[in-house]
């Protein structure tokens, strides 16, 4: 039976990688699929991974309808088994309605991948919609890293180097480089923080800064501390 499945995670955590690996894997068995993607990082009609693949996709607009692409694409002779739908979290609800209408009425599986909260923690009214009418919402079990170490929980947003919590909520940027080269960096970034220090707005920066700072000893770092491993039995 065909699904609606929602893939999500933090940035940097895989999931157009697995969108990109699931369209190859359906291919090739046969499948015929449509990939669709919105404010890809490599630009319109792309959808990118970070490791450097990319495929063509079509862009999907605020006034595109799914539904209505597909019984065109179908009345004109064309099959389709299933969609990937990459950066999901940017469709309207609507356009996520249409996506449950097509699994249910023309039996064609959709694959939706994308964040769920944006840099504020509030939820994305594409990814709010997709939670509530997934037939099944997957956690990617690859886990982004805050500059603490511990597991990444929010998409911060990092504005020439300082972290930000206010403005709109859709703004097109990459996650910030390696390196201390902040000319070479975009001005808009986004940077996975765990819990504590996205609350305490401490990104990597500060982190830092705070570091190299001559009143600041090495135990006074707001540092998280990582779970203890678990005690080994001898007997």
């Amino acid at each position: 039976m065909a699904e609606l499945v929602f893939f999500t995670g933090t940035m940097d955590c895989g999931k157009s990688t697995l969108a990109l690996q699931m369209d190859h894997t359906h291919a090739t068995r046969g499948r015929a699929g449509l990939l669709f993607t919105k404010h890809d990082r490599s630009g319109e009609a792309v959808l990118s991974s970070r490791l450097g693949l990319t495929k063509p996709a079509l862009e999907v607009t605020d006034d595109l309808d799914f539904w209505d692409l597909v019984v065109e694409q179908r009345t004109n002779g064309r099959r389709i088994d299933y969609l990937i739908c990459d950066e999901a979290q940017f469709y309207t609800p609507d356009q996520v309605e249409q996506l449950a209408r097509l699994v249910d009425e023309m039996a064609i599986d959709v694959f939706a991948f994308g964040i769920t909260a944006d840099f504020r923690t509030q939820l994305f009214p594409g990814s709010q919609r997709l939670i509530e009418l997934a037939d099944r919402t997957q956690q990617l079990q690859v886990q982004a890293l805050c500059w603490c170490g511990k597991h990444a929980t929010v998409n911060a947003r990092v504005v020439d180097g300082v972290m930000v919590v206010e403005g709109e909520q859709v703004v097109v940027g990459d996650v910030a480089a390696d390196g201390d080269d902040a000319e070479a960096a975009p001005t808009v970034e986004y940077e996975m923080l765990c819990r504590r220090h996205y609350m305490r707005r401490m990104n990597a920066s500060a982190a830092r800064a705070q570091s190299m700072s001559p009143d600041v000893l090495p135990f006074d770092l707001d540092l998280c501390p990582l779970p203890a491993a678990p005690e080994q039995r001898t007997d």
